[in-house]
């Protein structure tokens, strides 16, 4: 009998929002977790599968002395040139979304967590998500928990947050939020409640059957 694909809850939220914090809630929970984060990372360390691609496009100075992607460099670059950052996600983007199919394909449960930063400013995921799940905190929050985890000040966190959607229009668009302004614990027993629902619908559905 062919196995069934599994449902898939698209995970977003603005950088220092919280969402590898959930990804690994849910993950303590049995749901597999597909971070776009972790795959793209692992294209562009030394001798992953994008570096070839990336360094015939930008030359030898945005690979580090372990060949791996000098992220400092291309951030740079990126910020500094739409353009490069077109070149930069037409050679990433396809095979992140390769990557991340075949792992979700590969899960064997009801439904699975697929993280995706930009999941509303790129668009591509959004067909094929069962719902969306937005992690949500004030803007202070963000830049303070980006600075500390980062070393990079205000004024390039708050370029990275300009290049993202809204708090607002994020929230508007999700199918389900997590508020993540509070304490690891509060935001753990929303994952808790968050799955209990998701399971309640699939079994509603006969997803589970």
């Amino acid at each position: 009998m062919k196995a069934k694909i599994p449902k898939l809850v698209g995970l977003t939220g603005g950088i220092g929002s919280g969402k590898s914090a959930v990804a690994e809630c849910f993950a303590d929970l049995g749901v597999p977790v597909v971070d776009t984060d972790v795959i793209a990372h692992e294209l562009t360390a030394g001798g992953g599968a994008a570096m070839p691609a990336i360094v015939d496009a930008f030359g030898e100075s945005v690979r580090g002395a372990d060949g791996a992607l000098d992220r400092a460099v291309m951030r740079a670059l990126v910020f500094g040139d739409p353009a490069c950052r077109q070149r930069l996600e037409a050679i990433l983007h396809p095979m992140i979304e390769h990557e991340s199919l075949r792992r979700v394909a590969a899960a064997n449960a009801p439904y699975v967590m697929l993280a995706v930063p930009l999941l509303f400013e790129s668009g591509g995921y959004l067909p094929l998500l069962w719902r969306s799940l937005v992690v949500d905190c004030r803007e202070e929050l963000q830049i303070e928990r980006v600075m500390r985890r980062s070393g990079l000040d205000e004024a390039a966190v708050r370029a990275i947050m300009a290049a993202q959607c809204t708090r607002e229009q994020r929230n508007a668009r999700a199918d389900d939020i997590i508020d993540n302004n509070g304490t690891i614990s509060a935001m753990r027993l929303q994952v808790e409640r968050k799955h209990r629902y998701y399971h309640a619908i699939l079994d509603k559905s006969g997803c589970l059957s």
